[in-house]
């Protein structure tokens, strides 16, 4: 692990059963609160990405925006959205998903993406999987390809990571938490 990596695991906050009883919440927004912290985190996305050949980040609701909408800036490539259900206007596709405390769907607008895109798909953080798998879904259905997801964080315990990669979806992230 790299110094920028120990020095931003030390500033995402751990919030024992939240949500829930038995769910350890990986807390992002002390990073945002951190200039260092978060320049660290968009450098590392920024340079991961510089040369790849990428068309569009899809980012997920709501953290992922945050940090995608830099990458995107950087990288000067557009930034679609995916968002839960109801929460964008005009004509859109869903895709429900299953959580690690229940289900959710998700959607894009019809005119996000297109054939011959090329999409990095972009989160937060990596439990179950569910919510990559659904965006990745929609973003096929719309013609376009998945080039990889990415996320700040990954909980392997979970077996997202392992789940998207079996669908063929290569993954990257800059941090890792072992356990629930």
């Amino acid at each position: 692990m790299s110094y920028d990596e120990y020095y931003v695991k030390s500033v995402v906050r751990a919030i024992p059963d939240w949500p829930e009883p038995g769910v350890i919440f990986r807390d992002i927004t002390p990073i945002f609160k951190d200039p260092k912290a978060l320049r660290m985190v968009s450098d590392a996305f920024v340079q991961r990405y510089m040369d790849a050949d990428i068309t569009h980040i899809a980012c997920i609701d709501a953290r992922g925006f945050l940090i995608a909408s830099i990458m995107a800036y950087q990288l000067q490539i557009p930034l679609v959205l995916v968002r839960k259900k109801g929460k964008l206007p005009g004509e859109t596709v869903s895709q429900s998903y299953e959580l690690e405390y229940g289900t959710s769907e998700v959607e894009m607008q019809t005119d996000a993406v297109a054939e011959g895109d090329r999409v990095l798909v972009f989160d937060d953080l990596i439990a179950t999987g569910g919510t990559i798998l659904a965006a990745c879904t929609l973003i096929k259905k719309l013609g376009a390809e998945v080039v990889e997801s990415a996320a700040l964080i990954d909980l392997p315990d979970l077996q997202g990571s392992a789940r998207i990669q079996g669908a063929d979806i290569p993954v990257f992230t800059m941090l890792a938490y072992e356990g629930l």
